[in-house]
């Protein structure tokens, strides 16, 4: 525990020191996060800053938000939000943390939206939004549909909507992947669960402790969804249109292979800032001659 009357540098510095021993990388930075949640003040600033004292209700709160973290809850979900492509999205238990990996769907995507024009953008699997809401944010002239299976995860992305002046173009359904929709749409986007069931367990505690289970496993193999996906997207694609997809590391030839199957071509692979591969963009092939 962080006793009142402790100043915000040495704060950090209990802090630093509790997260470093549990593991947690890049402690110090962590600690100052922490605090500044539990404070609203930055313990890195210059001057007199460091020298204010917690009260009684900050150093309890500090105290328990570093507990929470030292279980591995990740900052986010103690936050309550998370960052991603210079936005901030509200999250909840049935929400992923938004991951940077992400980035090169959105790059993906962008190029398939040109600047100016409008589009209609379907997003499977929307949870809280991020997918869409970082597109739509980009191209002013676009409109999108999300869908998610859970409800509470469309609760929050409803509420970033509003939040970040999107709801007149952003529409939620609850649903299975495309079961029952209609329209049709210039641009499919998914960043489906992926993970082989029998590895779920094995990842970092912050992902296998804390993110829904329904966001990671993809089955067996990893790849149920994009099976489902591929073979239900076709009437509500756009001739023309196309579909954006993350995947995980060494899932590109597995998934080119199930949508070649169902009538699409590989235009595009990009990766992560990693050098990964991450998304894949295709297009349905030419019926034969």
């Amino acid at each position: 525990m962080i006793p009142a009357g402790t100043t915000l540098a040495a704060a950090r510095r209990l802090l630093a020191d509790r997260l470093a021993a549990a593991g947690i990388d890049d402690a110090g930075t962590e600690a100052r996060l922490l605090l500044k949640l539990a404070t609203g003040r930055d313990a890195a600033l210059a001057g007199s800053a460091g020298e204010t004292c917690l009260d009684a209700a900050e150093a309890t709160r500090a105290s328990a938000f570093a507990t929470r973290r030292v279980a591995r809850e990740p900052f986010a979900r103690i936050a309550g939000c998370g960052a991603f492509h210079g936005l901030d999205f509200a999250l909840n238990a049935a929400c992923l943390v938004p991951r940077d990996d992400t980035e090169a769907l959105i790059d993906a995507a962008l190029r398939l939206l040109p600047a100016g024009q409008p589009a209609a953008i379907l997003d499977l699997g929307v949870g809280p939004g991020t997918i869409l809401l970082a597109l739509l944010t980009e191209r002013p002239e676009a409109r999108g549909l999300g869908v998610d299976v859970s409800a509470e995860a469309l609760e929050a992305a409803r509420r970033n909507a509003l939040t970040l002046g999107l709801a007149d173009r952003a529409d939620f359904a609850e649903g299975r992947w495309t079961d029952g929709l209609t329209g049709a749409f210039d641009l499919v986007v998914s960043n489906p669960p992926y993970i082989p069931a029998r590895d779920c367990d094995t990842l970092a505690p912050e992902v296998a402790l804390h993110d829904p289970r329904l966001a990671l496993d993809g089955g067996a193999d990893g790849l149920d969804a994009y099976r489902v996906i591929f073979e239900g997207v076709g009437p509500v694609l756009k001739p023309g249109g196309h579909v954006a997809v993350e995947i995980g590391i060494g899932q590109a030839p597995d998934v080119t292979a199930i949508a070649s199957a169902c009538g699409f071509r590989l235009e595009r692979l990009s990766s992560d800032l990693a050098g990964i591969p991450r998304a894949l963009v295709f297009r349905r092939a030419r019926p034969a001659a």
